[in-house]
């Protein structure tokens, strides 16, 4: 049975953990970009089919071609921050699951109808792009994730004649507390949660 993590790594992860706006303009290693994926690839997935797909743009290139899908509130944000991730997910997943999910041959053909894949990739790739998030806060970095954007233009400008699909946009770096709001409340449990 894992132990409890202390409370500064709880306080990193999710207490104090905030929706940056701004970040300082260091650059973020590859290599850090790297480690924080080694991270995340390793936690669970239905089927351990592990749909979610990322692209990272750190070149000002990369962050122009994504600048004019950004809403205007996102734009300038996005084009200073030293990371854009376009957190994604694969409509063909399924193919990589005789691999993935080796002990059930049959597994691929579970997601074979394109509704079926949709869901699941959809669903998975949601998750684990918040699982790349956590991990990105436990090594050190902070996220800014947005949904303003247009994601077909996305998809046509990054993933066009490929499976994969768009599913939102996260700034990351070191972040700056200049363009921090005030931190929002939240619901208390018995507003949002029930036991039976």
């Amino acid at each position: 049975m894992p132990d409890r993590l202390p409370d500064a790594a709880l306080d990193q992860i999710f207490l104090k953990a905030r929706t940056y706006n701004g970040f300082r303009p260091d650059p973020v290693p590859a290599a850090l970009l790297r480690e924080l994926y080694e991270t995340a690839r390793w936690a669970p997935t239905a089927a351990n089919g592990g749909p979610g797909r990322f692209l990272f743009l750190t070149s000002q290139a990369a962050k122009e071609k994504l600048s004019p899908f950004m809403s205007s509130s996102n734009r300038e944000k996005t084009l200073a921050a030293p990371v854009n991730v376009i957190m994604a997910y694969d409509l063909a997943f399924h193919e990589k699951l005789p691999v993935l999910f080796p002990h059930n041959q049959d597994a691929k053909n579970w997601y074979s109808a394109p509704a079926a894949a949709q869901e699941h990739a959809s669903r998975n790739g949601t998750l684990q792009a918040a699982y790349l998030m956590l991990a990105a806060r436990a090594l050190g970095l902070d996220c800014g994730p947005m949904s303003g954007f247009d994601a077909a233009g996305v998809n046509e400008a990054f993933f066009a004649g490929t499976s994969w699909r768009a599913n939102f946009i996260c700034n990351m770096g070191h972040g700056v507390e200049e363009k921090l709001r005030p931190r929002g409340p939240r619901l208390d449990f018995d507003e949002a949660c029930q036991i039976l």
